[in-house]
């Protein structure tokens, strides 16, 4: 990123102005991000009719965007090109936010290697567009972090940047730009609810900022809920994601209990899921994945500490969940155990890189942790899945692996069911397998001497 202030005339954009440009669909919008939750976004606003700037640091996402390619399995290289062709550009020039009516930025919030907020990309990208901020301009925050983050974080930076203030209540409009937080809520795979119908999440420092920022997402969403400030909208997030991870760590401490006393904790999830009022079925796995349910307990949890405040609840459950890829391999020791065979030299096959089944996200999948616990203890590792043909490096993992044939798969000492995608044939896994270990149920209704549940 360019962090140089250039020298720049300023243009003004007043309220009124740039809430015109937002309800008629002629503002200049740009997004800093364009991963799973900033191009899909772009997408829907330039569906909406509003021209449209990518900003990435990646110049490989910015020249495959521009090429009409994509590189998210979900979202096609027509719908790419189209959205090309009707204007939108992708740049990692960050000078061109000077002609930006509105930004939303939608970088990474992911936690450093003591399990702690990272914020980097928060602050990096708020050094990179403040030299070119403009009176009146809106920056909106989507990533998912901690509450007073916007306005402990990302407001300051770009005040010093810009030499501009943050607008508040009774500012005055021509030194100032608009700042709101309007968490993101996107779910891969998710093809129950349109986007356009999941409500969005609007605070603000101020009650003018808020009504541009919903007046923005009312262009392209259904409906937009308001809340009192920026740090209400940024706890909202957490205690969405919060409250599926301890759901999520009840069931996998259920399952762990039903085993010892050989009970089927899906069958147990599918009798209590008719009940019609005050349940809701959470299913268990090898560990959480994606980017906010293993990650936004520790954001809270951290901030906590901050004001003297322990939250055991939910620390409890990030340990639960935390430790299912052990437990998994505790299963598969005794699973080999039981054939005279050691983890030390066995051949396994995890099926399942993705987070979650038919998608292509690895972001903290424990899939990733299962193979290197298997490394760890000697065993030969080798994985299939149909949305990663291969994997070298990223953030906290190196693999270096292919996506292996399931031609031999009689030749492996265990295939670890990881991600129960759909274009798996289980019956034949289970088959031709020597020894399956099921972290997923994938496997229901398939029992066989050779067949596992971890």
């Amino acid at each position: 990123m360019n962090l140089l202030t250039a020298e720049h005339d300023q243009r003004f954009l007043s309220a009124t102005e740039l809430t015109g440009k937002l309800i008629g669909r002629t503002a200049s919008i740009g997004i800093v991000g364009l991963g799973y939750v900033g191009l899909p976004l772009t997408m829907l606003l330039a569906d909406a009719g509003f021209t449209m700037t990518g900003f990435d640091v990646d110049t490989r996402k910015v020249a495959a965007l521009n090429e009409g390619r994509s590189y998210i399995q979900r979202i096609t290289s027509e719908e790419i090109a189209a959205m090309v062709n009707s204007g939108m550009r992708a740049t990692a020039d960050f000078s061109a936010i000077r002609e930006m009516d509105a930004v939303i930025i939608c970088v990474p919030t992911p936690l450093n290697e003591h399990r702690e907020p990272d914020l980097s990309f928060i602050e990096e990208t708020a050094r990179a567009i403040a030299p070119y901020l403009q009176p009146g301009q809106l920056i909106v925050l989507e990533s998912t972090t901690y509450p007073g983050t916007t306005e402990e974080v990302l407001i300051p930076l770009l005040e010093r940047g810009s030499k501009l203030n943050c607008f508040r209540d009774h500012s005055q409009e021509e030194l100032c730009f608009h700042v709101a937080y309007s968490p993101e809520r996107e779910d891969p795979g998710n093809d129950l609810v349109a986007r356009k119908d999941v409500p969005k999440v609007v605070g603000a420092p101020c009650t003018l900022s808020q009504q541009i920022a919903s007046d923005l997402y009312s262009t392209i969403f259904t409906r937009t809920v308001k809340v009192s400030s920026t740090g209400a909208a940024e706890m909202t997030k957490l205690l969405e994601n919060i409250y599926r991870c301890v759901n999520i760590a009840l069931v996998n401490e259920l399952k762990l209990l039903c085993q010892r006393i050989n009970l089927d904790i899906w069958e147990i999830i599918a009798a209590a899921a008719t009940k019609p009022f005050g349940f809701q079925p959470f299913y268990p796995g090898p560990g959480l994945g994606g980017h906010c349910i293993p990650i936004d307990p520790f954001y809270l949890s951290w901030k906590a500490r901050e004001v003297d405040f322990s939250t055991r609840f939910i620390e409890l459950a990030g340990e639960i969940n935390t430790e299912m890829p052990y437990r998994v391999i505790d299963v598969v020791t005794r699973a080999l155990n039981q054939q005279h065979k050691t983890v030390n030299g066995s051949k396994v096959l995890v099926l399942g890189l993705a987070y979650k089944k038919d998608i292509d996200d690895l972001r903290e999948s424990p899939s990733l942790t299962l193979i290197e616990l298997l490394r760890k203890l000697g065993a030969e590792v080798a994985y299939n899945d149909p949305y990663f043909p291969e994997v070298s490096q990223g953030r906290h993992y190196a693999l270096n692996l292919a996506s292996v044939s399931l031609d031999d798969i009689s030749s492996y000492d265990c295939v670890l069911i990881a991600t129960n995608h759909s274009s798996y044939d289980y019956a034949w896994i289970v088959e031709h397998a020597a020894l399956v270990v099921d972290t997923r149920n994938a496997t229901a209704g398939l029992a066989r001497n050779n067949v596992w549940q971890a």
